[in-house]
This record gives C-alpha cells, structure tokens and sequence, in this order.
C-alpha cells in the first residue's frame, strides 16, 4: 500500500458510495477467499462498519452476526476492505480517463480489473497519461508523426520519411498554447520521430511485464559511502560502504537501514543490472532485425535502446524499489504494532501502594507514592508525598537517603517499589533492596520498571493537567509507579513511538503507523475496560465510540457532577449521544453503582435478557453473579433463538465471571545482585531478564546492565525460528546466556539455547561489526534500535546474501549456513547482527 492508501472513515465512505453493488459483491467475495472466511461474514461486517460500528463493538457484542469473527479477523477485513474500495474507485476513474481519450480497449480493460495494487494501476495508465511538455508530446505537436509512423510501417530510410517535412513557424499544443520546441534541423527532427516511436512503444505493457520480471530475478542493489568524508559521521552504516547483494533476496530490515543511510546523505544507492539482453528482447519483440533497409534497422535499434535505458529501466528500478519498500515498511508496522499490543497488554500488579523512583546521579533519586487508585499521596498536610534524596556521587548522602526512604515505606505501608530502568537504576535497586533486608517490617518488594517515555508524558499537557502542582522532574516518578500498578492506562497517555518498542519507526509511512498502532490500542484498551470514574482522558479516548473530545467531555462532567452512578448516567454527557453510548457503553465499566450490571462486560442492550435469567432463578443479581451453579442451572433453551446480536451463552459467560481482565498475572524477573554493568558480565554466565524489544532478526533483553543485548534469531532456540516474535513478545521473562562482551562498544550477545546442547565454540576471528546504533525512536538513548542487521559474510562480492539474514528465509538452507558452533563467537555475532542497544 502506498503512502496514498491511508484513507479516512470520510474517504472510505465516499468510496464506498461511488461503487455499484456488482463491484461491492465482487470485493466481499474476494475478501472472503482471500481471508478463509463466509462471504456471509464479510457482508455482516461491512453492514455493522457502515453503519458506524467500531471493530471493538463488533468482535464483542456482535457475534451472532459475524458468526464469531475475532478482533483480529476483524481487523484484518477493515484494513482490506477499504484497500480494496480505493482500488475499486481508482480503477473507475482510470476506465473513465482512458475511455474519455478514446484509448479504452478490451486488453487494457482486462488488465486494469486484474490489476492487484495501486503501483499496477498506475503502471497501466502511465502510457496513457497526458505530457503536453514530454519529447514525444512535442514532436507531435510539431507533425513528425507522420513520419515516425512512415519508419515504422515502411521499408523506408528515417532520413528519406522526414524529405517531405515542413518546418512549422509556430508549434501550438492540443489547447491551443504556443510552444517554444526547435525542429529546424535534421538531428533533432530525427530525434523528435524517434521520441514518438518510443513512446508509443511505451504502450507494450505485456513486453514491460515480462521485462520487469525478468530484470527482477538478476538485479542487484549495490550501496557506497556518498563522499569520503561520510565515512567517520556515518560510521553506523559502514557495512554498506561497499555492499551488494539480490534485490530479490534483500531482507525488509537491511533495505530500510540502507533508505536511512540514503536519507541521512551517508549512502548512495543503485540498482545494477544487464541491459544487453532486455534490449535484444525488445528488438526481437519488435522484429527490428527484420526491418530493411539498414540505416531504418539501426535508428530502430537505437530507439530500442533509448527505451530501456530511458524509460523502462529506471521506471522498472523505481518500481522494484518501491515495492520492496512497501513491504518493508508493513513489516516494520506489523513489528512496532505487535510489540506495542504485547506491552499494553503486560500483567498489571493492580491496586497496591507504590512507591514511584526516578533514578538518577547528579539530579537526584526523584520518588514519590501513589495509593491504590493512582493517586498521589498526600501527607498530614495535604501536600504529596515526595522526594528527593543524592545517594550517589558528587553528593555521596546515602545515610541520609536510606532514612528518607526507609520513612517513607513505613509511614505509608509501601506494597511495592518501582524503580526506573535508566540512569543508575542497579545502584538505586541494590540501595532500595538494603533498606527492605535491614528493616524486616517492611512488607514492599523492589520492581525495575521500564520506563521509556516517561520524560515525555511529563513534560506533556496531560501530566500538567493531571499533576499540575508537582515539578516536572518528579512527574516522571509517578508515572513509573503508575505503569506498574498499570501499564495500560498509563502507556496510553505516550506517543507510542516514545516507547521504543519499534523497528525503523521514523522511515515507515507515518499516518499508516499512527493508524495501526491507534487500532492496536483501541483494541487493548477495550479488552480490558476502563472505570469510566476513575479514566483519564487520555485512556477514555481509546473507547469504542469515543474520540479525544468527547473523552474530554466525560472527564469533565465528572468533575463537575460527581461519579457517574449508573451508565445509563452517561447520556447526560454533552456530544454522547445514541450511537457513541451504544458503542461504548460496555466497555465502561461503573464499580459501586445502582446496577452490579454496571461493572460487568454485559451491554446494557442485554439488561433485559438479564432479568429475563434472573426470573428462572428466583435470586436476586448480586447472588447470581460469580455462581457458577445457579448460573449452569439457566434453561436458555426458549431465550437463545430470540437475541441475535450476543448469545446468551456469551452473557452467562461474563455473568460467571464478571470483566475478568485478559492480561496475564503479574510476575516480575529476578536480576542477579552481583552483576549491575556490563563489567560484571563474563561468557557462560546465566542470566534471568526480561524482553524489551522483538524485531525480525532476534529480541532485545534486558538484564539490569544499562545495554539490552542481543539474541539474535539462530540463538532463539536448537530448532529453526522462522519469526521471533512467535517464540518471545516484550515483557516475557527468559533465561539467557551470555555469549559476547565488546564493553567498549556497550554490545552484549546472549543465547536462549540449552548450554548442554551448545557445541564447543571455535577460536574467534576478528570481528568486522556493524556499528549501527541507529534509531531515532525516542527520546531516551536505551531505546535506540540498529540501522541494519547483517550476516557473516559469503566470499568476496556477497557479504549478506545469507538467506538467514531474514527470519522469514526458508528453514533448510539457513540453518545449514549458519552453523551453531561458529555463533558462540563474539565476531560472528556481531557481523550477524551488527546491532546495539544502549541505557543511560
């Protein structure tokens, strides 16, 4: 999909407008094939999506009539159902276009309804596309095409076709302006007829075809350093100084690195290929070496040439490179958008008293206490509860900051203590963790939290509107002890590409990732339902149905009106009207209210179907709900075939367990007390860490040493990993070895594999690393992610045409290359991966 395809619901419902129902029909049959599913399914859908319904509120209380399609499923027909309307409607005003020019033949129709992709369509119609100013344009213009059509058709010299030609005085185009073109000599005249040969050979889409694939199977794309002096501020990118390998075969990860290089002026890039023999294809195509007599045969041969050099071959190249581009691009979203769904959706450690710590040296340990709700704590007199204390270097008062601290756990029953992973977050934790074994009434536990992003939601209008009387450097504290209490809601309240949960996050089309990472959340937050009375605004927008201002809205009634008590409460919210409460209504979740109804999933549409349950039993809601024996004593028999939208089984389900919360238990990772650096690390040691970041080529894992390190996807496991990411998601707690050390560099290997299945490890050779601590993802340097990754090196010309460089690669043939008992090695890690990750 190009950076064109983003559509919005406005444009989607425009297109959609513009097609018949044969054409409609047509795409949800193609969508049905394409997906594995009914086209009854795809039509139930496009009705409810038309009609305003959010995919949420389908998956969830819609059902029955999609016959059980998931959010995913759901999702995936959005996304290609309006891809395929645009298509649809570009296609129309191609037709439209052609047919108005008179150019519209049953071939180029049959083309156009086959075409799969936008780059397709445009390819068909670029022949056809008006230019007034182009060459060709101009030699018509000019009337040489009646002798272009003299060279072509007759056994004629070029020179002998243009003997009859007139010199015009003034040459005007189709409307009737004046061009200035000279046609007043025999080269140019001979050059203008040839313009016009070419391009209407231009029209030969079959031979382009054929041509493209051809060129595709053999092309190469070859990089270098731009100028010399590039190469020590794009040291990143050295690997692509002097690099070539298959456009074919280039993995999604390694041509993005190569764009950024080219974007950054470190690198130059160009496709290489013969031309010799896609020339001689167009000449046979034509028959030229048929035409007589010889000077036509050579001016023809010449134009053959000037059409792939000219036109084809740099319009074949754009096209390849696009499209690769394109691919990568969507892996990289897919990539960010997992990773992204996987972190929202980490276990929360729930309504506990948190002890909030920003680390740091110079600046200070920022800290302060949330309470059960998320709230900051206030003291005797109503002021927060916060601090600062300067343990370490050049202050050195760690006396008095273990008194500080050690008040603060126990005048407030502290249940646990999140630590910031930055800057002196080990020192911090082993400070922390003394404290807690010197008083053993202290009942709180030591968490590290990741705390990428957390600078910018504290600078952000949403933390000064939430925590508008701290400073700024202790807003960071909260929001730590927040995401442990529950990383969902406050996640939410970040850009996610502050995360760092990304791949190339900045080279992708950005209102394609915004779009597929607000549907990620969207899809998240309403999973797990929000107490719409306790909701920021921020998380409250995530809810079907809702936006930013209505979200707002909620907010503010709230504070002015008091808790809502019902969400029947909620329609007297300004701008909710009808259609919003009924999207959202289910996913708002009212605890202590007039209805216990009104803290389940169960949508008030069901109420009544509730209470017709209810009536069987004779008991009263608060009796039924969570019993699980009265509720398997329901006859639904009779009620069933009278609801079509959830069915009763659904409704029972969530009666026996009322907004159970789909993410897993909170379980934290136990880092090594001994080892806080990376000068602590030594090869053979293991190590229990936890994934921060998954990309094609392996996972990121940090073990409290300030630098994630490295496994990379042939030390994931004995077996062949065709995707990491279905072997670990971030936030998963691992065991890993360590393999390599550079502490110069700050670059740590580490292998998932069972020690005892390891091969013993050969002598290491000399590392030619990639340096490509490349990322501009967000603020915070530990987040930063590689500009490439690389293999170790075939002989000579192919230094990363391993076909292991790319987890999708075919299993056999990589593992056969990438021999388990050379990866142990520092350098074959490095020319592999060529990655690093830094924490400060």
């Amino acid at each position: 999909m190009s950076s064109t395809d983003t559509l919005t619901p406005s444009q989607t419902s425009t297109n959609a407008q513009v097609l018949d129902a044969t054409t409609h029909a047509n795409i949800h049959d193609k969508l049905a094939r394409a997906l594995g599913i009914k086209t009854a399914q795809v039509n139930a859908f496009v009705k409810l999506y038309d009609e305003g319904a959010t995919v949420p509120f389908i998956a969830r209380y819609r059902k029955e009539k999609t016959q059980n399609l998931d959010d995913a499923q759901l999702r995936a027909l959005e996304k290609s159902l309006n891809y395929e309307r645009d298509m649809a409607t570009r296609r129309l005003k191609i037709i439209e276009l052609l047919s108005t020019q008179g150019n519209l033949t049953d071939e180029l129709q049959t083309r156009i309804d086959n075409a799969t992709s936008k780059l397709e369509l445009e390819d068909i119609y670029l022949p056809y596309r008006p230019r007034r100013r182009s060459p060709a344009a101009k030699a018509r213009a000019a009337g040489l095409d009646i002798a272009a059509q003299a060279v072509l058709t007759q056994n004629v010299t070029p020179t002998d076709a243009l003997a009859d030609y007139q010199v015009q005085s003034s040459i005007t185009d189709e409307s009737g302006n004046e061009i200035e073109v000279d046609f007043s000599d025999i080269e140019k005249q001979l050059a203008g007829v040839q313009a016009i040969i070419v391009d209407e050979w231009t029209q030969a889409l079959d031979l382009l075809d054929h041509l493209r694939s051809s060129f595709a199977k053999t092309a190469s794309i070859v990089s270098s350093v731009a100028s010399e002096e590039k190469r020590e501020v794009g040291e990143k990118f050295k690997d692509y100084f002097e690099h070539s390998e298959s456009l074919a075969r280039l993995p999604n990860h390694r041509l993005l690195a190569m764009l950024r290089g080219r974007q950054e002026n470190v690198l130059g890039l160009k496709i290489e290929g013969e031309n010799a023999p896609f020339i001689e294809k167009i000449i046979k195509h034509f028959e030229i070496d048929a035409k007589a007599p010889t000077e036509r045969q050579e001016f023809l041969t010449e134009a053959a040439s000037s059409l792939w050099k000219d036109k084809w071959r740099p319009h074949i190249e754009h096209r390849l490179l696009t499209e690769k581009r394109l691919t990568a691009e969507a892996a990289a979203i897919d990539v960010f958008a997992n990773n992204l769904q996987h972190l929202l959706m980490s276990a929360p450690a729930g309504r506990k008293v948190i002890l909030g710590v920003d680390p740091g040296i110079r600046h200070g340990v920022k800290m302060a206490i949330v309470d059960a709700q998320g709230h900051v704590m206030l003291d005797g007199e109503d002021k927060p509860v916060i601090a600062t204390v300067y343990p370490f270097a050049p202050d050195n008062k760690m006396t008095e900051a273990k008194v500080v601290i050690d008040e603060l756990l126990s005048t407030y029953n502290v249940d646990l203590v999140a630590i910031g992973n930055g800057t002196a977050s080990r020192e911090t934790d082993a400070m922390i963790k003394e404290i807690l074994a010197a008083n053993e009434s202290l009942k709180a536990k030591a968490v590290i939290v990741n705390e990428s992003g957390a600078s910018v939601y504290s600078a952000s209008e949403l933390a000064t509107d939430e925590l508008g009387n701290l400073d700024v450097s202790v807003r960071g504290a909260v929001s730590i002890a927040r995401r442990l209490q529950d990383p969902l809601s406050e996640l939410v309240k970040v850009d996610p590409k502050a995360i760092g949960v990304g791949q190339y996050q900045h080279d992708v089309n950005q209102a394609q990732l915004a779009d597929s990472l607000d549907k990620v959340t969207q899809d998240s937050v309403n999973a797990v339902g929000v107490d719409v009375n306790t909701a920021s605004p921020a998380i409250l927008a995530h809810i079907a149905g809702l936006n930013k201002n209505v979200a707002q809205q909620i907010v503010t009634y709230r504070k002015e009106h008091g808790a809502f008590d019902s969400r029947e409460s909620l329609k007297n919210v300004p701008r909710l009207g009808a259609k919003t409460f009924e999207q959202a209504a289910g996913f708002l979740r009212i605890h202590d209210g007039s209805n216990p109804l009104d803290a389940t999933g169960v949508h008030p549409e069901s109420y009544a179907l509730v209470d017709s349950l209810l009536a069987q039993t004779g008991k009263a809601l608060p009796e039924v709900i969570g019993n699980d024996g009265v509720l398997n004593s329901i006859d639904t028999t009779a009620l069933a075939a009278n609801d079509e939208n959830v069915s009763v089984k659904a409704i029972l389900d969530e009666l026996a367990k009322p907004a159970r919360d789909p993410r897993p238990e909170f379980k934290t990772a136990n880092f090594r007390e001994d080892v806080n650096s990376i000068k602590d690390l030594s090869e053979g040691m293991t190590l229990e860490g936890v994934v921060t970041n998954v990309t094609a080529f392996g996972c990121f894992i940090d073990v409290g040493v300030h630098q994630d390190g490295l496994v990379h996807i042939s030390q994931m496991a004995n077996d062949f990993v065709a995707d990491p990411m279905n072997r670990v998601k971030p936030g998963d707690i691992v065991s890993v070895r360590v393999i390599s050390i550079d502490e110069k560099r700050g670059r740590i290997g580490f292998s998932m594999k069972p020690e005892a299945e390891k091969p013993a490890r050969p002598a290491a050779k000399p590392a030619t690393a990639n340096v490509t601590n490349n990322d501009e993802n967000t603020s915070r340097p530990r987040s930063n992610r590689p500009a490439g990754d690389k293999r170790p090196s075939k002989p000579k010309r192919q230094p990363s045409s391993s076909n292991n460089s790319d987890s999708r690669s075919k299993a056999p043939r990589a593992e056969k290359a990438e021999a388990p008992s050379k990866m142990g090695t520092f350098g074959a890690l490095l020319q592999e991966a060529g990655v690093t990750k830094v924490k400060k």
